[in-house]
């Protein structure tokens, strides 16, 4: 049994030897393909580097003064200065367009698409809340909350339902989540589909029932039952 258990481990040290020497054959003999491999690589990662150091970051720290001024715009309900500028400062149009290499533009994104629907025009700010993500689930929650908001006023309520859904899913806190519950119920109605607007005004009685739309929930709740 030890002379077996010895011959195993002589021919493990004898394959493990074999496959180092095989692996340095390997590697003189394509020495060259692998010195231009491996300085092909050292390019690209300086580059990466040097690109996010002496490009990006100067540009998302001069899109974020840009920004502010956009933003002030916008909060003040000037969303076409706020999309436009005012020739001082760039709107978030300019701001996509200029440094649309850092995070700054997808924020512009958000703005833009908010303002378009302030101002009436669907179609852009389905096109600018589109391409805009984040992290941040209130945020996410509310641009997908107004993407569904300009789906219905399109009268495509099969993707509004989709997105009213998405924004109630993305965060459970009061101040958001019966706010597309409701409309998610709404605009199930216009679908016809009274089963599900029943579950989600029941939802919003059970789980926010202190929220404005759980103190106004029940005359929702009575007229879809009648409509069953």
């Amino acid at each position: 049994m030890a002379k077996k258990k010895e011959k195993k481990i002589d021919n493990s040290f004898e394959n493990l030897e074999s496959s180092i020497s095989r692996t340095e054959q390997f590697i003189e003999d394509n020495q060259k393909l692998l010195t231009i491999i491996f300085g092909v690589l050292v390019l690209i990662v300086g580059a990466y580097f040097a690109y996010t150091k002496f490009v990006v970051e100067p540009q998302t720290i001069e899109a974020q003064e840009q920004i502010f001024t956009a933003q002030l715009y916008f909060e003040r309900d000037s969303f076409d200065l706020a999309l436009n500028g005012d020739g001082d400062f760039p709107g978030v149009l300019g701001i996509i367009d200029e440094y649309g290499a850092t995070n700054v533009s997808e924020l512009a994104n958000y703005y833009a698409g908010v303002s378009y629907f302030k101002l009436g025009e669907y179609d852009n700010a389905i096109d600018y809340l589109s391409d805009f993500s984040t992290s941040d689930k209130l945020l996410s929650a509310v641009s997908m909350g107004t993407l569904g908001d300009a789906y219905s006023e399109k009268g495509n309520f099969n993707k509004a339902a989709s997105y009213y859904k998405k924004a109630a899913d993305e965060t459970d806190n009061k101040l958001t989540c019966p706010i597309y519950l409701k409309k998610y119920g709404v605009v199930s109605e216009e679908l016809k589909d009274f089963k599900e607007a029943l579950e989600v005004y029941k939802k919003i009685k059970l789980d926010f029932p202190d929220s404005e739309e759980g103190r106004t929930i029940d005359k929702y709740i009575t007229r879809v039952k009648l409509k069953m």
